[in-house]
């Protein structure tokens, strides 16, 4: 994550249960930490956003109180012989 994000990231961590409580399921965008859109989906929260803000500057997360809403874990199919 950029260094740029990481601030955002870091006010939606310390605010996460605070968010998810007041909007539920939604998708949020911050930015300077704080909330600066609240939309139904991913695609519509960057399209949207990115009228009048640019691409990069903005964190784009979902209002969930779990740690998974927040996590993402890949598997690869490397096998090292």
């Amino acid at each position: 994550m950029s260094e740029n994000l990481q601030k955002e990231f870091d006010y939606f961590l310390a605010h996460q249960q605070e968010l998810a409580r007041k909007y539920s399921g939604k998708i949020l965008v911050i930015k300077e930490q704080t909330v600066i859109g609240v939309f139904d989906t991913e695609l519509e929260a960057i399209q949207e956003t990115s009228k009048t803000h640019e691409l990069g500057t903005f964190l784009v997360q979902k209002a969930d109180s779990t740690e998974e809403s927040h996590t993402q874990t890949f598997h690869s199919r490397v096998a090292f012989v």
